[in-house]
């Protein structure tokens, strides 16, 4: 099976009067249709950097020095802005970190919807577009009258499925969840996570979860990709990553979690670049 999604030795770099700072560092990885890859590492390991430049929504001064991600054998780094932007949401769409980051605050959120689905062609009717809006917001478990409302009027766990409906709102193949559930309590954060995994199953996509909750990982991620340093240190099954770590950085994660049998201080600690290999 062709993968949806292939990032081949991708690198971001920030240049500085010190020299570049190497954000992504050769990090290759595949996707396959339907798949829920999970993609964990401590703050600032690359992470977020790898899901805007998968979209290409970086801002200057970073910058792709090489690499070729392609989505459904196209190399996206090669495509024309104009050709780049009908391609986000309609065949790879964006849920953020941040839900507010992504809503305009003064705007309700049927024009925000409607508008996202007419910049990429979708021609309906009033009613249609009505029809269309409300199946769309109570797939995510949202009211209809959600549409008529401003973001304000919304808790952080509303907003972000609105955002979620927006993404799956034309089906594309791939969906990237930058830590969808940051800032939300665990019983919101449980309830997102299932309207994610829902949303996935209904219109059949694959969906790459970014964060550092391992236990949201375990529960969601099929295959998980371990980041340090701005490299991939070890991907494999998610069931081998936590129970059968192989990479020392990986295993000092597992460690890091709290457990009810013991207590005990975290004394070990990683030096040194990311060690070669997997």
């Amino acid at each position: 099976m062709e993968p949806v999604l292939e990032v081949r030795d991708l690198r971001v770099q920030f240049p500085t009067s010190w020299g570049p700072i190497k954000a992504v560092d050769g990090v290759s990885f595949t996707l396959q249709p339907g798949e829920r890859l999970g993609l964990i590492g401590e703050s600032g390991s690359g992470k977020s950097t790898i899901a805007l430049a998968v979209m290409r929504l970086l801002k200057p001064p970073a910058r792709i020095v090489s690499g070729e991600i392609l989505l459904n054998g196209v190399d996206l780094l090669r495509l024309p802005e104009e050709e780049m932007r009908t391609r986000r949401l309609a065949e790879i769409a964006l849920v953020t970190q941040g839900a507010m980051n992504s809503l305009n605050p003064v705007i309700r959120i049927r024009p925000q919807l409607i508008d996202a689905m007419r910049a990429h062609g979708v021609r309906l009717s009033t009613r249609e577009f009505d029809e269309r809006l409300n199946a769309l917001l109570e797939s995510v478990d949202l009211r209809p009258e959600v549409a008529d409302l401003f973001p304000h009027e919304l808790s952080g766990g509303m907003k972000q499925r609105v955002c979620i409906a927006t993404a799956i709102s034309l089906k594309p193949r791939v969906i990237i969840a930058d830590e969808p559930t940051s800032a939300l309590d665990v019983v919101v954060q449980r309830r997102v996570m299932q309207t994610l995994r829902r949303a996935q199953d209904r219109i059949g996509a694959a969906v790459v979860l970014i964060g550092h909750d391992m236990g949201l990982m375990a529960q969601f991620a099929q295959r998980v990709a371990v980041m340090r340093a701005g490299q991939l240190v070890e991907v494999n099954s998610a069931m081998e990553i936590f129970t059968r770590p192989r990479h020392p950085y990986t295993r000092l994660l597992m460690e890091s979690l709290p457990s009810l049998e013991r207590r005990e201080p975290l004394l070990t600690t990683l030096t040194g670049p990311a060690v070669e290999g997997t």
